[in-house]
């Protein structure tokens, strides 16, 4: 099944996800038996693959480390105030082994899920974690050179960065900028047995799924692992070595990457197909400030960014924008180039995201009007192929008296066949009018329905939107 340029992708917490479920159902439900109900349920029209976080065999030992962090245990309770023992599973990007654990199905689950969205026309995405593995991974007691290592000095003089297995001094897992995690241990990407383990690994994920999200993808490229290892670096890049040679086998697996530190062009020209776009995010999140200077990055660039408002790791976006600046968010979201991540629990409000250890979260009021608003938006996109064709920023003018233009987004999709979109959001709590380079003489608001005229000599077009407002044009 071939990738759409411009995928839509919902993120699922697998454990979370499948907990509810069986709640629901009154006996455990794995991957294997998810009824047909709730496969519709995360599928919606409009969704392209589903990325179900966090299906590996987790950590024993990483469990332990986590049930013993006070920080953790905080953060724990502060998410979930009845929290039980049972509800912390351990993290999922401290994997033991990777194959499915037993309690979600095993790998003959996945498999039976997989068919399952194959036969909605949806592709399943999974995850690698290519920086660091549990200490109880197998390969920390066979293969010690898989790692970095330190000496019997480095862990006297900072055993919270150093741990000792099978008289091996390894080094737990960091980046650059904070102190080691407790709980899993460093691979070498300089490694050469390394990099051809990581490739056999990676392989092996991609048999069983559509597209990979790879963890923290920049830390294991030369350039950061070199700065914060102090080592000189190979010749030959990570990724380009690894995703080289899993190209030989799976061509067509969709490679995702979580990027930060400005490394989106550079893990792009590696071989991935798309990256995270956190500073988009961030300037969402921070008021809009900046958004339309960052659209005016090239287009190429921008058509494998992947856009989003909210994923396990950022806070709920109930939580941090008012309900109108959320929508208007998701308008930009859902109709700007690239690909598109949703994340399960978004479209109905949930505002509290729980740490991915646990296994259960809080009973949450849910917004069902909201939830058929985002559906609708989804179906839409989907349904009048807006992200067809070729895509334009647009610079809305003003006049010397009102500049309140300054306020809006807006772009334009125009499709070879001359079928053309054009969105405007004011993103902003003030009102604000303007005018935009487009000529649009019978149009159609995708949104809400209503039909514009104008008379054929008026050009440009003029807008004007209340607070948070937005227009999803269709030119006829």
């Amino acid at each position: 099944m071939s990738w759409p340029e411009q995928p839509v992708i919902y993120e699922i917490n697998t454990a979370v996800w499948l907990g509810e479920l069986s709640r629901a159902e009154g006996h455990q439900i794995t991957l294997g038996d998810v009824p047909a109900s709730a496969w519709h349920a995360v599928t919606p029209v409009g969704v392209d693959a589903v990325w179900l976080m966090g299906v590996w065999e987790r950590s024993v030992l990483g469990l332990a480390i986590a049930n013993a962090h006070p920080g953790l245990r905080a953060s724990f309770h502060e998410a979930l105030p009845d929290l039980r023992a049972e509800d912390v599973a351990g993290s999922p990007y401290c994997v033991q082994r990777y194959v499915v654990a037993d309690a979600f199905g095993g790998d003959e689950g996945l498999a039976k899920a997989r068919a399952e969205l194959a036969a909605r026309g949806v592709r399943l995405i999974l995850d690698y974690v290519p920086n660091h593995v549990a200490p109880d991974h197998p390969w920390v007691v066979d293969h010690p050179e898989f790692f970095v290592r330190g000496t019997a000095d480095d862990y006297t003089h900072d055993p919270r960065s150093w741990l000792v297995v099978g008289g091996n001094v390894l080094a737990r897992g960091k980046d650059p900028y904070f102190p080691a995690w407790p709980d899993v241990v460093q691979l070498d990407a300089f490694s050469p047995a390394f990099r051809a383990a990581a490739t056999m690994t990676l392989g092996s994920v991609a048999a069983r799924c559509d597209g990979i999200r790879c963890d923290m993808a920049m830390l294991v490229t030369n350039e950061v692992f070199a700065r914060t290892w102090h080592r000189t670096p190979p010749e030959q890049d990570f990724w380009p070595e690894v995703i080289g040679a899993l190209r030989a086998g799976h061509p067509e697996t969709v490679l995702i990457a979580e990027a930060y530190w400005d490394m989106e062009w550079t893990l792009q020209q590696q071989g991935f197909n798309f990256c995270y776009d956190k500073r988009l995010y961030d300037r969402f999140v921070g008021g809009g400030a900046g958004v339309r200077e960052h659209l005016r990055a090239d287009p190429g660039y921008q058509a494998r960014l992947l856009r989003f408002l909210e994923n396990q790791d950022e806070p709920r976006i109930a939580s941090e924008l008012p309900p109108a600046a959320a929508r208007a968010a998701a308008v930009a979201i859902a109709t700007l180039p690239g690909a598109t991540l949703w994340h399960e629990g978004q479209f109905e409000g949930r505002r509290v995201r729980p740490p991915v250890f646990l296994a259960r979260r809080p009973d949450e009021p849910l917004d069902h009007d909201l939830a058929a608003w985002y559906r609708r938006l989804l179906a839409v996109v989907h349904d009048h192929q807006v992200r067809l064709g070729e895509w334009r920023l647009l610079e809305a003018e003003g006049w010397p008296d009102n500049r309140s233009c300054r306020r809006l987004l807006a772009w334009t999709w125009t499709a070879a066949r001359g079928a053309r979109h054009v969105v405007v959001v004011n993103f902003s709590d003030q009102p604000a009018q303007g005018l935009l380079p487009v000529e649009l003489h019978r149009y159609t608001d995708l949104l809400d329905g209503m039909v514009y005229e104008q008379d054929d000599d008026l050009s440009p077009l003029y807008v004007a939107l209340g607070a948070w407002g937005c227009h999803l044009f269709a030119a006829a």
